[in-house]
């Protein structure tokens, strides 16, 4: 092949990092040459490279490298490279000429074990030797999952190094890491076999035009940007990366990774170091960069609790159970939206927010970077009566337009009543004279100057050129990936069990995911209730079910329906009492059943009125509110750390005093009891919880116990007859006096114990939930067809 590559008098040259010419032989090796990746993009992005190149007359050679054996990796390969294309600028001819020769220096083979990599190894420097030609370097371009990222490092290392003098790149694609320890496991894996100046981390947000043209636009318009790119005259930066796209066929990615460790840890991060970083004086010095960016991210203000809002989109959810086959009771905490703060601690930017924000399922395709600056000018002449250019009062802004949107292509635009920008042709952008008759941001395009890239290119075309040339600052150092990393961990350990606000998508979400800067934090603009409904099973043949249980009113659906059911009557029960009496006493049964209804109430009900409700518990076990059988405790990981109640408004059973549990000298029992009588007007509960247990016992009133089942007592101490250990538990007496009483059975689990009763006679003290009899409130059974039918 090399030969080949000589006969064609076409060959790529190299520059080192010194910016020195240096000819001689470059080997190109792309594992995963036949992936959706390399498909799409980096055989184009290769292509572009040689035509780019072409002309200096240096040889070089491309491999294509994947698992797939010989016969059928050559198929699938060039089928891909029959496909590539010219730039409209290269004349036809030209561009067919090319594109044979590319196709002459490219081929394929299997690099499966160690002996493919010598193999790979020895056929190089056998046809350098052979034409007597010099190696100049290697560039092993890993479009690979990450998990094979240590074998291949290690035959690259072991066999497959170039000669000495030659320069070793290795490209590397995102995610690197899940967080803060896994990055620095990886990132220590590749150092065993790599020196730092070898490691390339693809973010191909840095290759977008607009964003390699932020630190050069900033550079050469230093003299009107010094004096406003700070804390006095900017009033917020936005960094926004929207996308139209759901997560479908990508949900076994997102389920690992979600939208902050997607796009927000190292596409959003990355701008904003570009944008909030000091300028090097020499912006050639990838070294120089490349430190700028890690002071930048070393003074981030340490992300909190209000530091973001984050959103799911409706179908996710349905999506997930889908594809990765999750039975119908899986729920996920996956985020697809995301709004953070972020402050810098300098003496730049000390105060003005960033906002960085991306999700999927939005009402449009953009990306940008937008900064706002702060407007003390009133102005009493009408702005018809002003020239643009001259105008003080119309909004001014810098927005750095990464792609598609409205406006469609790559651009920088200035507001006029700014500066008007210097943009040399020698930058390949020029000023863009016919302004489509657009508003952006509420302004009409001709507000602004305009200007756009001469030629577009992706942008893996950028960042392989970038490769070639040894610009690292295009690239994510490890230095720089930790530092990002021990920035976002923390807040990505918050939001772990935080449930998203539920968003329906495109426009129909309307103000549901609008956010305000309020208190240090980030809150969603709107708590109005919006329901959505996912489409579940037909249950058209279930139709004629009797509507009662036990002569009470039943309920039943499938159960993500009937949860869905229960969480809906709760909140009208709920508002019904607010409007009532300004308060609502809600008491909760534990187990495992109420935690899909926890997970509802807090991720769809957004109108529910928390800070009028008094939470209780119906029962909980002795034991410490840390331990995984305390009811208190599932309550509080699934519902109150997601929900605005009053902390005052939560009401723990007080199982644990003077450090013993349910010791009986201590009296909990009677004081819960004189709790509920001074909150809880005539101890008459708005709304009660109950279960059902399969031996028939509901709160903790056990069969064949005395307590709880007779007498006037509030509340008491039980035993289990499973556990051999103490409960507290409402009596059948409180819970008798609740104004509405509702019972969720679900899972075939409890379908002997459902026909059991229906068929017997009232018993408490054998079945203790047939004693459950509002005396003048309401019963409701919630049952599912698993219990139901079985």
């Amino acid at each position: 092949m090399l030969l080949r590559a000589l006969c064609c008098c076409l060959f790529l040259g190299t520059i080192l990092v010194t910016g020195k010419e240096d000819k001689g032989h470059i080997s190109v090796v792309l594992l995963g040459a036949t992936g959706d990746l390399a498909r799409k993009y980096l055989w184009q992005g290769l292509f572009q490279l040689y035509l780019d190149q072409a002309s200096e007359e240096h040889t070089f050679s491309f491999h294509g490298a994947a698992l797939t054996p010989l016969e059928k990796g050559q198929g699938l390969m060039f089928d891909i490279l029959k496909s590539l294309s010219c730039p409209a600028d290269v004349l036809a001819d030209r561009c067919a000429l090319l594109k044979d020769q590319f196709l002459k220096l490219s081929s394929y083979r299997q690099l499966k074990t160690g002996e493919n990599y010598t193999a790979l190894h020895q056929d190089i420097t056998n046809s350098l030797s052979e034409e007597g030609l010099r190696e100049a370097g290697r560039l092993f371009y890993l479009s690979v999952p990450p998990f094979a990222y240590a074998d291949i490092a290690r035959n690259i290392n072991a066999s497959c190094r170039p000669t000495p003098g030659a320069w070793l790149r290795v490209v590397l694609e995102k995610p690197f890491g899940h967080d803060y320890e896994t990055a620095k496991e990886l990132a220590g894996v590749l150092q065993t076999f790599f020196r730092e100046e070898e490691i390339y981390r693809i973010d191909h947000y840095l290759g977008k035009q607009t964003v390699q043209q932020i630190l050069p636009f900033r550079r050469r318009n230093q003299k009107h940007l010094d004096p406003i790119w700070n804390r006095q005259h900017v009033d917020r930066i936005e960094i926004v990366m929207k996308e139209t796209l759901d997560a479908k066929g990508r949900t076994s990615f997102y389920e690992e990774y979600g939208v902050i460790r997607d796009v927000i840890q190292n596409h959003l991060t990355e701008i904003l170091t570009c944008v909030a970083m000091e300028v090097p004086l020499n912006l050639s010095n990838s070294d120089e960069v490349v430190r700028e960016k890690l002071e930048l991210l070393g003074s981030l203000d340490s992300l909190e609790h209000g530091s973001a809002v984050v959103g799911q989109y409706q179908d996710y959810l349905t999506q997930v159970r889908e594809e990765l086959e999750k039975p119908a009771h899986f729920f996920t905490n996956t985020h697809t939206f995301a709004g953070v703060l972020v402050h810098v601690e300098n003496v730049r930017w000390d105060g003005i927010p960033f906002i960085l924000a991306s999700g999927k399922a939005l009402d449009e395709r953009t990306g940008y970077v937008r900064v706002v600056f702060k407007d003390r000018t009133f102005c009493v002449q009408k702005e018809l009566n002003r020239e643009p250019e001259k105008s003080l009062c119309a909004p001014k802004q810098i927005i750095f337009h990464i792609g598609h949107g409205e406006l469609g292509f790559p651009a920088i635009l200035v507001s006029r009543g700014l500066f008007k920008p210097s943009m040399p042709a020698s930058s390949k952008w020029k000023e863009v004279s016919e302004l489509p008759p657009i508003h952006i941001f509420g302004q009409p395009l001709s507000d602004f100057y305009v200007y756009s890239p001469i030629h577009e290119r992706d942008a893996y075309a950028v960042l392989i050129s970038n490769i070639y040339w040894g610009r690292k600052e295009s690239f994510v150092t490890t230095k720089n990936l930790l530092a990002s990393w021990s920035f976002w961990t923390p807040l990505l350990d918050i939001l772990e069990g935080q449930s998203p606000r539920l968003y329906p998508g495109g426009s129909e979400n309307g103000q549901l995911l609008d956010f305000v800067i309020q208190d240090g934090g980030l809150h969603f603009v709107s708590d109005q209730h919006l329901e959505m409904v996912n489409v579940g099973q037909k249950v058209d043949n279930f139709a004629t079910l009797s509507s009662k249980f036990l002569n009470s009113t039943m309920v039943s659906d499938w159960a993500d329906q009937l949860i869905q059911k229960l969480a809906n009557d709760i909140q009208e029960a709920a508002k019904e009492a607010v409007k009532r009496s300004g308060t609502f006493h809600l008491a909760l049964s534990g187990g495992s059943s109420p935690v899909a209804l926890f997970q509802r109430l807090s991720r769809y009900h957004h109108g529910f009125p928390w800070k009028h409700t008094h939470l209780w518990l119906v029962d909980e076990r002795c034991v410490p509110f840390s331990d995984p059988d305390s009811n208190f405790g599932s309550l509080e990981k699934h519902l109150l750390q997601h929900v605005r109640l009053p902390y005052i408004n939560i009401h723990p059973m007080p199982v644990s005093k003077n450090q013993r549990l349910c010791a009986e000298e201590d009296l909990g029992s009677e004081t819960y009891a004189q709790d509920i009588s001074a909150h809880v007007l005539n101890a008459s509960f708005d709304l009660i919880l109950l279960g059902l247990g399969t031996d028939g016992h509901t709160a903790s009133v056990f069969p064949g116990s005395k307590e709880g089942i007779t007498g006037d007592k509030l509340i008491v101490l039980t035993e289990s007859p499973s556990e051999l250990r103490q409960r507290m538990s409402f009596s059948l007496a409180l819970i008798n006096k609740a104004k509405r009483v509702s019972v969720l059975v679900l899972g075939k689990g409890k379908h002997d114990i459902i026909t059991l009763i229906s068929r017997a006679k009232k018993n408490p003290t054998k079945w203790p939930v047939t004693g459950v009899n509002p005396t003048s409130g309401k019963l409701v059974w919630y049952i599912d067809y698993d219990a139901l039918l079985k």
